[in-house]
């Protein structure tokens, strides 16, 4: 593609999923790098999309001309996803992969997130770019089929897999225990299943850090496009999380860990999903900050 004189010439960024927690940051993140055309279902910030309407896809990059995407919507409810089968496939693989060969067309390059959950968690270590997916779930079957569509696809891609995503907006594990803890005298939370929390507003900041990059011609996506891990720094379990979310609130409440066993849900998760950065930090020489820093950091925000 053209490389574009990010003072003068503004490109056209198209944002997908502009209402979602990450793709909230995003508009933030992106918006210094040119013209963000921030597309929803609700079409709260700019155009309407309904990513269950292929013609709907179609229309959007027609209407748009972008220069470059970033795909943030997703279907996320894991445990609905078990019996929402189609709307799950739907959203998080066929219409990923129509995305692509619309792209491909095009020559238009895009970012796309994808999930711990494509993994079974029964390594010891972190798992890497190489290692074998194999979902225990249906949310992590359509995400796994939306990366494999999307580089099948002939797109100029870059994918990031992440985990366990909070921020100060929507629906995730921080927002759901501050609330808990100010409700609740105990909470049980469970202590066997190990991950590493991300927080959504760095996940932004690094995708506005490298499609920079992109955009300005210094990182060529036919050499180092594809999949890359991207989350905080460290581990820890939910209990743990819990346990740190607790101390930095200073509410008075207090916890319990269980097993997962005493927690049953319809959509079974891996215990160990932690997932290995070093690709993304060998090739674009960034890394996250530990998920503690990330952690206090948005907890500042939300005071």
């Amino acid at each position: 593609m053209t490389k574009h004189d990010m003072a003068g010439n503004r490109p056209r960024i198209l944002l997908i999923g502009a209402n979602g927690q990450v793709g909230w940051e995003l508009r933030r993140t992106l918006a210094g790098l040119g013209e963000v055309i921030a597309a929803s279902l609700e079409g709260e910030y700019g155009p309407v999309i309904d990513l269950l309407d292929p013609a709907s896809l179609a229309r959007l990059i027609a209407d748009s001309q972008p220069d470059a995407v970033v795909n943030a919507a997703a279907y996320t409810a894991v445990d609905k996803a078990e019996t929402d089968h189609e709307t799950a496939r739907r959203i998080n693989a066929d219409a990923v992969g129509e995305l692509g060969a619309l792209l491909a067309a095009r020559g238009t390059p895009i970012i796309h997130y994808s999930t711990d959950f494509v993994f079974p968690g029964t390594l010891d270590r972190p798992y890497t770019e190489d290692d074998q997916p194999a979902p225990l779930n249906v949310y992590g079957e359509t995400k796994l089929g939306g990366e494999r569509a999307l580089l099948e696809s002939g797109a100029r891609a870059l994918i990031f897999r992440t985990s366990w995503v909070y921020g100060a907006r929507g629906a995730n594990f921080l927002l759901t225990m501050l609330r808990l803890l100010r409700e609740r005298d105990e909470l049980r939370v469970v202590d066997d299943q190990i991950g590493s929390p991300t927080w959504s507003r760095m996940l932004a900041e690094m995708t506005a850090m490298i499609l920079y990059r992109v955009l300005r011609g210094e990182l060529d996506l036919d050499e180092v496009g594809g999949l890359y891990h991207l989350t905080g720094s460290g581990q820890v379990s939910w209990y743990g999380f819990a346990s740190a979310i607790l101390e930095a609130s200073g509410l008075e409440s207090s916890l319990i860990p269980i097993p997962s066993t005493d927690y049953p849900a319809p959509a079974k998760r891996p215990l160990y999903s932690v997932l290995d950065n070093r690709r993304f930090r060998e090739t674009f020489g960034l890394a996250m900050p530990d998920w503690r820093i990330s952690l206090d950091q948005c907890l500042e925000e939300l005071r």
